[in-house]
């Protein structure tokens, strides 16, 4: 019965309904950015009526073809086009995001716009996090090159691309750590257990080679008896094949 009840915990703590789930790295990413896309299902919204009239909004067609409005609670920014489409993003949830595209909506209803709120999606999460110790980037991209790119003269990160979840990773030497291109939390949090036990292989220091043990010093007996042996094998140049002096004395 214990064995049972123990088994119901370990489900329920993984499987939590907000995604956020703590792995055998004990690290959980944290979400910077949640970008999501909206339907106001009405075509021709007039944008430069819009940005007259709304606060914190701007408009530029020359620049960019949208209205940029944005609000501080929760704080997120829109772009708004004429088509009726808009795009949230600065958001750090899922539910803020929601929160933040229902408030974008009602403020173009008060300025007289028939809009609605259709097709909420989640396009793109962003996440990071520190392992908390450096990595040997060149090794991890020689070892891994079928998924990675690293060009530090261009961008000091390593780029993997994960095929499962399909997640692009900035690694850095520091141990930071960004994700992105993910649609939930759930994937954030595979992506970073999976690649995990590979940044722990390629942890700076664990394959540092270890210094040669230094030989002893010789004994004196030995040094002594090695420079006896060293004057015996020199001949003194007076013992050697006589000079032509001697032999021009010795006649």
């Amino acid at each position: 019965m214990e064995s049972a009840e123990g088994a119901k915990e370990v489900v329920v703590a993984q499987d939590r309904p907000d995604g956020v789930q703590q792995g055998g790295s004990g690290i959980v990413p944290t979400l910077q950015n949640v970008v999501a896309t909206i339907n106001l299902g009405c075509k021709g919204l007039d944008l430069k009526q819009i940005a007259l009239h709304a606060r914190n909004a701007e408009y530029n067609p020359k620049r960019f073809a949208a209205v940029i409005m944005r609000i501080r609670e929760p704080k997120s920014t829109a772009l708004i086009f004429s088509s009726g489409k808009m795009v949230c993003t600065g958001s750090k949830s899922e539910e803020d995001a929601r929160n933040a595209a229902r408030k974008f909506a009602r403020i173009l209803q008060k300025l007289g716009n028939p809009v609605s709120f259709k097709e909420f999606k989640i396009q793109n999460m962003v996440g990071s996090c520190d392992v908390k110790f450096p990595i040997r980037l060149e090794g991890l991209a020689t070892s891994h090159s079928m998924f990675c790119s690293y060009e530090p003269e261009l961008f000091p990160g390593l780029i993997y691309r994960m095929q499962q979840p399909k997640i692009v990773l900035l690694i850095f030497v520091s141990g930071k750590v960004v994700l992105t291109g993910a649609k939930t939390r759930m994937e954030i949090n595979t992506a970073f257990e999976n690649i995990y036990p590979v940044l722990q292989e390629y942890k700076k220091g664990s394959g540092i080679a270890l210094p040669k043990p230094v030989a002893p010093a010789p004994a004196a007996e030995q040094v002594a008896a090695d420079g006896d042996a060293q004057k015996t094998d020199q001949v003194p140049p007076n013992l050697g094949a006589p000079s032509a002096t001697q032999e021009k004395q010795a006649s």
